[in-house]
């Protein structure tokens, strides 16, 4: 009589029991990498901060905006439109495309995204977003 091992199978199709979680420093620098990108600024200008939203995952964002110089918006007063429009506008249009690109990438589900603009900063140059 022989002892044979034989392998276990692969399970495809079904789920493997445990837990996967996701530490609130991996779902922050996710978060500030996102936004940074998304506004063109540092990752470490952006703050962030989670709060539970009835089981969900609200984020807060405080971060400054770039903007062109004034003086280029003096000169052309359709520069602000091309360029994203006000800053109302451009923060209230940026919050369901970073909602949507950080639940994609964490699989964590937000509620909500709140934006508090902290500041401005002038690009030079640069087309702004």
């Amino acid at each position: 009589m022989s002892t044979a091992v034989v392998p276990a199978q692969p399970r495809t199709g079904t789920s493997l029991a445990g837990h996967n979680r996701i530490s609130t420093q991996a779902l922050t620098s996710t978060a500030q990498a996102v936004s940074a990108e998304h506004f063109g600024i540092p990752a470490s200008a952006v703050r962030v901060t989670w709060s539970d939203d009835q089981g969900l995952l609200a984020l807060s964002l405080a971060l400054p905006v770039t903007m062109p110089p004034l003086s280029a918006v003096v000169k052309d007063p359709g520069l602000v439109e091309r360029t994203g429009g006000s800053v109302w506008d451009r923060v209230h249009a940026s919050k369901p495309a970073l909602l949507e690109r950080i639940t994609y990438l964490t699989g964590s589900i937000l509620s909500l995204v709140d934006i508090r603009v902290t500041g401005i900063r002038v690009q030079e140059g640069a087309r702004v977003k």
